[in-house]
């Protein structure tokens, strides 16, 4: 995540680290004199140097500099506040607001490499660092949220004369602003300011541990295997896995990590039923282990502190105060939504069973289905009603191939070109890493880099994500955007195509979809790069409908050894088998949207995760086959960070805006491709970010609210 440190966004990211006393951060104050002196030596303090207005220096940066180079920036960000605190004019939205936003590049900069060293290039050292230096960034953040002076000038500007002639945009920084600082203590009294620290301190730290947790089960729970256990795995998954043994020196034997796109195809396909259930229990115990690296106590003791923290503002749960600036708005919208959906979704998963069983019985089994036998059974179940084989389907499904359609997408839909940068040009932070320079088709002129770190490997965090390490703005000079996008697929032998499954295709461009919210800004401010997070999946989820229109299927999904198109039949195949296995996708998802909702409008008082969840599920009548997509333990949505905490619930509620839109594109006379329909995307849901509130934006665009009915139709579940 990028941030202004002074921004809407900062709050969000001030939140997902922690706070300690004062007197930290007044031992890591420097004087100027000494911050430049600890410049010239330290790699992360320089300037970002080269082309495209500057980029970071991944390839000379050292670990040894962070923890100083934070220390610095620190300071340093703490200066800019007292330059404005200490300005003898009133305050103004120039003298306050603007210089808020134009504070903390310094920051941003060190920040944009912590984030490597934690997600992208995670080692022992960077993760003791990172836990160090946790609890005393959150002091460092604390010190700006609660400062009186400070506050009192942002509390001026926003109930001053001068806020009513301001331009919208404008008017919402002011707002975004306020609320942040409101909205996380500023308003406090002396007392209630030091718990509120001291609750964020410890906060930082359980994060911190959460995270190193999860990290260290997954590396630590590889599962090696020889020829004679490959039994029903496609040759693409061999392939990927031999190589991964190689990696980790183990040639002649197969690994397959402890991360979804490895055991999502193991379980798909293996017909060794114990390998499956020990591939399951080691995915799904992720956290859950017991002993040094179990994060149930975390969780309980991250449950009571954000309570605490709330009712120190005023709020009778966590979810409440969490949803309030929401596109919810409370946390009974919110679970009114899963709710209708809910029945719907289990009904599904015994209709889904049903068939998975009668498969198994007929083939003399002789088992019941568990939650190891339902991808398997369910891959069976796609082929006898369908005639579709996942494995066929990813003979089509390339990594290039589909970066070159999203390619395809992008300049169609926003008019970008996306041009390779030489390799050497700009420094990237692993080989892996490649780099395209975007470029407006029609004018030429420059817009951002996009990088692309697409494998998985070891201290690299699961699952994929989008971020920026530079954002657009124009108040301060025109900005230009460096996005990335960052995925865990396997890879392959040196010169072999990289196939993926239908999922991780969908995933694929999914994330790519941020990362066109990212190049197409065209706000002023930093704080309006910022999001709603209940919506900002809408514009991701919506990207992924464009994989399967006719200009995509015919171009871009060949066959990896003929360079064949996917045949018009195995496409129809598909979109036939759209509405196939809703019911475990949506009941998955669900459960964890529910657990997570409820988690934070309970009670946190002698609170047991592992019983929480268990009873919870069975008062819903979780089916038993299959379990939560992210168990409590595991959850890291939610408990490595505040991001989604009480929030997880908004994919869906962002996958009805999806639903709703992507029949507007299907009705327009252009359809997917439609140019008035491009433009309106564009110009009212992505462009404007979180320049104006995203329920106008969103009516802007469709001309009303967005209706639950069109996600149902796109389930296959019944409509009321």
């Amino acid at each position: 995540m990028k941030f202004n440190l002074v921004s809407l966004s900062v709050i969000a990211t001030m939140l997902a680290l922690a706070g300690c006393s004062e007197d930290i951060i007044a031992e890591n104050k420097s004087s100027a004199t000494a911050s430049q002196e600890v410049s010239v030596e330290n790699t992360l303090l320089q300037e970002w140097k080269g082309p495209y207005q500057g980029l970071p220096a991944f390839d000379t940066v050292k670990l040894s500099d962070l923890k100083p180079a934070l220390e610095t920036a620190m300071a340093e960000n703490l200066a800019e506040m007292d330059a404005i605190t200490n300005n003898p004019d009133a305050p103004t939205f120039e003298n306050t607001i603007v210089a808020l936003e134009r504070s903390g590049k310094l920051m941003n900069r060190v920040g944009t490499f912590r984030g490597i060293w934690r997600s992208n290039m995670s080692t022992p050292e960077s993760r003791e660092i990172n836990a160090e230096m946790a609890p005393v960034l959150s002091a460092f953040y604390s010190k700006i949220t609660q400062n009186e002076a400070l506050f009192a000038r942002i509390k001026a500007v926003y109930e001053g004369e001068e806020m009513k002639g301001l331009r919208p945009d404008q008017q919402r920084v002011v707002q975004l602003t306020y609320d942040g600082f409101a909205r996380n203590g500023a308003a406090l009294d002396a007392v209630g300011k030091a718990r509120y620290a001291e609750i964020n301190q410890r906060l930082a730290e359980l994060y911190t541990k959460f995270s190193n947790n999860l990290l260290a089960d997954e590396d630590g729970y590889t599962l090696y295997v020889t020829k004679d256990q490959l039994a029903g795995l496609p040759d693409s998954v061999v392939t990927a896995a031999a190589a991964a043994a190689k990696a980790d020196g183990k040639e002649g034997q197969y690994a397959f990590a402890n991360t979804r796109s490895s055991m999502d195809p193991f379980l798909t396909y293996s017909t060794e039923r114990d390998l499956r259930k020990t591939v399951w229990n080691n995915y799904y115990n992720r956290g859950d282990n017991g002993g040094e690296f179990d994060n149930n106590t975390i969780i309980a003791e991250i449950l009571k502190l954000r309570d605490e923290r709330v009712g120190l503002l005023g709020y009778d749960n966590y979810a409440q105060w969490r949803l309030e600036n929401r596109m919810a708005k409370t946390p009974e919208r919110a679970a009114a939504l899963m709710e209708s959906v809910w029945p719907a979704a289990i009904a599904r998963v015994d209709q889904e069973v049903a068939d998975m069983q009668a498969v198994a019985d007929a083939e003399g089994a002789n088992i019941t289905i568990k939650p190891w036998d339902y991808r398997f059974y369910s891959e069976k179940v796609r082929k006898q009603k369908y005639d579709l084989d996942s494995s066929e389907v990813k003979e089509y499904l390339q990594l290039d191939k589909l970066r070159e359609a999203m390619f395809f997408v992008a300049g169609r839909l926003f008019n970008f070109e996306f041009t390779p940068v030489e390799d050497g040009t700009v420094p990237v932070f692993h080989p892996d890493v490649k780099v395209w320079e975007v470029t407006d088709k029609t004018t030429g002129d420059h817009i951002g880099l996009w990088y692309l770190d697409p494998f998985a490997r070891k201290g690299k965090r699961s699952g994929a994500w989008a971020t920026t390490y530079r954002s657009h703005s124009t108040f301060d000079g025109d900005k230009n955007v460096l996005g990335s996008n960052n995925s865990n697929f396997t890879k392959g032998p040196e010169g072999e195509p990289v196939l993926i499954s239908w999922d991780n295709a969908e995933t694929f461009f999914h994330e790519f979809g941020h990362a066109l919210h990212y190049f197409s800004s065209n706000v002023a401010y930093p704080t309006l790069n910022g999001g709603v997070r209940d919506y900002t999946e809408f514009q991701s989820q919506l990207l992924e409908r464009w994989l399967l229109t006719d200009e995509v299927t015919s171009q871009y999904l060949v066959h990896y050894k003929t360079g064949k198109p996917m045949p018009a039949a195995l496409v129809a195949k598909i979109k036939n088998a759209a509405t196939f296995n809703q019911g475990f996708k949506t009941t998955e998802y669900l459960a964890s949207a529910i657990i997570d909702l409820k988690l934070h409008t309970t009670d946190p008082d002698n609170i047991d995760p592992d019983a929480f969840e268990r009873e919870t599920l069975t008062a819903l009548g979780m089916p038993e086959e299959l379990v939560m997509r992210h168990r409590t333990p595991q959850f890291g949505h939610v408990f490595a960070g505040e991001g989604y905490a009480a929030g997880y619930y908004g994919y869906m509620w962002a996958e009805v805006l999806t639903s709703d839109a992507a029949e507007a594109f299907a009705e327009s006379p252009g359809g997917f491709y439609d140019a008035e329909m491009a433009r309106k995307l564009v110009d009212h849901l992505f462009s404007v970010r979180n320049s104006i509130d995203p329920a106008d934006a969103y009516r802007l665009f469709r001309g009303r609210d967005a209706e639950v009915g069109a996600l149902m139709r796109d389930r296959g579940f019944p409509v009321k």
